[in-house]
């Protein structure tokens, strides 16, 4: 079994107290159905900046937050991933595999 990062972009923030309620239970709910797959819940991301080889720091727009799962392949991981509520608001999910060095 695999590590798999989820990395979320874009998206939104609910406008009201009520849709960022539903929006908890949503998140809660699929934490819930994940089980054992879930490793890292993850957290929401803010400002991002971007360092390039030469050493030049520039701002970037990055990811919007991040999941860590476990799956048996990168398929599992994206159907998975395709219940994550995140997609609700408008984001898209970039789903990685890790892999343990020896």
């Amino acid at each position: 079994m695999a590590n798999f990062v989820l990395l979320y972009q874009g998206g939104g923030m609910p406008d009201t107290p009520e849709e960022g309620q539903r929006v908890m239970q949503a998140w809660t709910d699929w934490f819930k159905d994940l089980g054992d797959a879930l490793v890292d819940g993850g957290n929401p991301a803010s400002a991002t900046k971007r360092i390039a080889s030469d050493g030049s720091v520039s701002d970037d727009t990055g990811p919007t937050g991040y999941s860590i799962l476990k799956a048996d392949s990168l398929d599992a991981a994206v159907t998975l991933a395709k219940g994550c509520p995140v997609l609700d608001g408008g984001a898209s999910i970039q789903v990685v595999e890790t892999f343990e060095i020896m």
